[in-house]
Order: C-alpha cells, then sequence, then structure tokens
C-alpha cells in the first residue's frame, strides 16, 4: 500500500509530467506551422556543431569569465537533476535515500559532495548574475524590448534557481543533523542512516543544533518538497520563458546552416525564371504549378517562415549579444536582432492560440510584418552577419530579415526610394549606376 505522501507525490508527478507533454506538443506544433526545411547533409559537422556549440558553448567563450560562469550554472544544474531519479523513487515508494547503501558509501558520498560543490557554484553564480542585471545593468539587459515581462522572466529564473540550490543544501544539512541524533533517539536510524558527512551542508550542520528533532524533520521534509516540487514547476515554467533554449538549443544547433556566411538563399520559382529567360530552348510547360506559382514570395507572417526559422526563435536566449553587435543598432537605428526573434515567439503563440480557439481558418488581420515587425526595421539591417556570428547558439536573424525584406520589393514593391533607382538601372543598364549600357567600359579609355 501506497502512504498519504507518496499518493501525493505520485499526483503531482503525473500533473507535472502531462502538463510538461502537452507544452511541448503545443511547442511542436507551432514550429510545424513553418514551411518544409533542408535536406539536412553533413551529419558529421552537425553533430561537432551539436557538441562544441549548443554542449560546450564554444561562442560564449569570447568573453571568458561570463562563458565560465555560465558554465558552472549549466553543468550544476544538469548533474545536480541527476539527483531526481533518487528523490523520484523516494517520493514513489515513500523510502528516504533508497540509493544509499553502506557497501557503495564511497561513491554516494562522492556523488552528493559533487552535487553540493556544483550547488553552492550555482548559488554564487546566479546571485552573481542578479547584480550585473540589475546593479551594474549591463546595457543589452536594458534595451526597450527587454522592459516588463522579458528582464522579470530572466530575475524570476535567477531567484528561483537559488531557491532551489538552497533547499538542496538546507535539506542535505538537516538530514546530517538528524543523522548525528539518531544515535540517542532509535526511531530515527531507519529514517535516516548515516551517510557521513557532506562537502558544503556539513558546514551549515552546527548552525541547526539548538533546533528540536521535530522542526529538524519538519525543514528537511519542506526542503525536500521544495526542492522537487520546485523542480516540476521549473520544467514546466521553461515553455513559457526564454530558458527554453535548455532544450531546444540541441537542435538549434544541429538544423542551423552550414554555408557560409553572406550566402544568400535564391528561391526556386526565381531561378527558374532566369533560366528559361536565358535559355530560350526551355519549356515553360515542364515546370510544375507550384514553382512557377509560389505561394509566397518572401515573408509576411510566421507560415511562411521556415520551421528552422521558427525553431530560431523558440531557441532564442534574449542574452541580447546580437543587438549589443548590431552596427544599426549601436548607431541608434530601431533595428534589434533580438526583438525579431522575440516579435516572431510571440506571434507564433499568437497564431497557435488563435488555432486552438477560432480553428485553422481564422483570420484575426494581423501579421508578422507590420504588426510586429516594422519595415523601418528591416531596412536598417546592413547584412553584415554580426548577430549570426554573436549568437551562441548559431540562431540566423539575418535569414528572416532578407525573407521579410524579400516581400517587401518582390510582393508590395515597397522598397526604399535609393533601392528602386539601383533596380530600375539594373533592369535598364545592366548595371547600378545610371548610364547607359554603350557607356559601361568608357573607363578604359581614361588615361
Amino acid at each position: 500500500m501506497f502512504s498519504v505522501s507518496s499518493i501525493v507525490f505520485i499526483v503531482i508527478f503525473f500533473l507535472s509530467s502531462l502538463l510538461f507533454y502537452k507544452n511541448c506538443k503545443r511547442i511542436f506544433r507551432n514550429i510545424q506551422l513553418g514551411r518544409s526545411s533542408g535536406p539536412f547533409g553533413d551529419k558529421f559537422e552537425r553533430w561537432k556543431q551539436v557538441f562544441f556549440i549548443a554542449f560546450g558553448q564554444k561562442k560564449m567563450f569570447k568573453k571568458p569569465i561570463v562563458a565560465i560562469l555560465h558554465l558552472f550554472v549549466y553543468i550544476g544544474f544538469v548533474i545536480i537533476n541527476i539527483e531526481i531519479v533518487e528523490i523520484i523513487l523516494d517520493g514513489i515508494l515513500g523510502t528516504h535515500r533508497v540509493l544509499f547503501s553502506p557497501k557503495w558509501e564511497g561513491l554516494y558520498k562522492f556523488l552528493i559532495d559533487s552535487f553540493e560543490f556544483l550547488a553552492l557554484s550555482v548559488f554564487i553564480v546566479c546571485f552573481i548574475f542578479l547584480i550585473r542585471r540589475n546593479l551594474i545593468k549591463i546595457k543589452r539587459f536594458w534595451n526597450q524590448e527587454m522592459i516588463g515581462w522579458p528582464t522579470l522572466d530572466a530575475n524570476l529564473i535567477l531567484i528561483f534557481e537559488i531557491l532551489l540550490m538552497s533547499a538542496f543544501l538546507f535539506m542535505n544539512a538537516t538530514d546530517l543533523t538528524l543523522q548525528s541524533l539518531s544515535e540517542n533517539h532509535p526511531y530515527l536510524q531507519e529514517k535516516y542512516p548515516i551517510t557521513g558527512t557532506f562537502l558544503i551542508s556539513g558546514f551549515i550542520v552546527p548552525f541547526l543544533d539548538t533546533i528540536s528533532i521535530k522542526n529538524l524533520i519538519i525543514i528537511e521534509r519542506f526542503c525536500w518538497w521544495f526542492h522537487i516540487v520546485g523542480i516540476f514547476g521549473f520544467l514546466n515554467y521553461l515553455v513559457i520563458s526564454k530558458h527554453l533554449h535548455i532544450l531546444l538549443a540541441f537542435p538549434n544547433t544541429y538544423y542551423s546552416n552550414l554555408k557560409p556566411k553572406g550566402q544568400f538563399n535564391n528561391m526556386d520559382v526565381v531561378t527558374s525564371e532566369v533560366k528559361m529567360m536565358l535559355d530560350p530552348s526551355t519549356d515553360p510547360f515542364s515546370q510544375t504549378e507550384n514553382s512557377i506559382n509560389p505561394t509566397r514570395f518572401g515573408v509576411k507572417d510566421v507560415q511562411d517562415l521556415s520551421k528552422i526559422q521558427i525553431l530560431n526563435a523558440y531557441s532564442c536566449t534574449e542574452c541580447g549579444r546580437c543587438t549589443a553587435e548590431c552596427p544599426a543598432n549601436i548607431t541608434g537605428k530601431k533595428l534589434s536582432p533580438r526583438k525579431i526573434m522575440m516579435d516572431i515567439r510571440d506571434r507564433v503563440e499568437e497564431v497557435g492560440a488563435n488555432l486552438d480557439q477560432k480553428g485553422k481558418d481564422f483570420d484575426d488581420g494581423k501579421s508578422l510584418l507590420e504588426d510586429f515587425i516594422k519595415p523601418e526595421e528591416l531596412w536598417a539591417c546592413t547584412s553584415c552577419n554580426a548577430c549570426v556570428e554573436a549568437c551562441p547558439l548559431n540562431i540566423d536573424p539575418l535569414s528572416i530579415i532578407l525573407d521579410m525584406r524579400r516581400y517587401l520589393v518582390m510582393e508590395q514593391s515597397a522598397a526604399p526610394s535609393e533601392l528602386n533607382t539601383v533596380f530600375s538601372n539594373i533592369e535598364n543598364n545592366g548595371a547600378p549606376w545610371q548610364f547607359s549600357n554603350s557607356d559601361r567600359l568608357n573607363w578604359k579609355n581614361d588615361e
């Protein structure tokens, strides 16, 4: 028979897992709103990117101090959560430290010591990050798009991690205190087996000496429940916050663009038209209807984006490195690559909610272009790829900017007047300059 505590734990575990599954399913459905991407060749190179960029965080080491601090948080949180296995088993079975055995005491102690060292590291680093964000006020954390929820989101997760690490260390400290009291109180021996002192929590034990056994048990149980329920809550918080990158960093880097930066992608239909113009012998009727009449030139709304571009938006960490490196943003233009990715994610979520409520034929009268992203932002881009180079997850805001520009030019003829002049000159004169084709080589006659 399961105890009341075990039943409560199983219910919480089941509901948390179900909610996480539903949220992941919703995000996957939203990513599928985009156009098909691929094929994705060179698997070796892609897996190498996953290992070095997503797992090894290679691109973050351009700023080594911040990179090392972030690595402590990342590795610490991942490894500490290995202990969840024991906590889940204890919760279901109603046991305490079910994986501990006197036979493997050394190994068990080594693992807990490692977890505690990393927990303390995470605690310290998160505190430093809070100071950087809120007291030092690094500029990229205070751009216009970060006002409100994005800043609160970042602070909440740092505070939450500090509380989770504190609960973990105090849980172990009270456990150790109860172990030391079990010699004189036999009823504690079965519940709190002697494991030996732990690396960090052992230093907290002296501060708990004056607390009664009853209160120690209450503190230990509270910290245990807070730690595991907090982890379940954190798991579901991930999918509604920028911290989704913890999960999506790996597929995002795997599917990232392997082509040289600056290489543009041509639309197949445009390429086919140009080839037919250059080769009169080509049969125009051999082209498929879809290749001759595409649904849309460029991107107006999220359905015109590729699946990988939407995945990019969901993977964005909102760190602002792209915007901090953007020359347009530095010189006061409205363009912020981070805002572009945040706007896409917001619009995708809005479209997904409309699909759930109104069905696939809904029309909310809105679009990504104009309602979320203004042409002024797009035309400020210099196409320098600084944002792509700066992103620690290989996100490519430039590809989205260029696709939206393509829509403005090819469907709305809404390019800036300077570009329209260039287009006209190329069409009429075969060059971007305003002189006749016959005069193109006159420069060679100059002495």
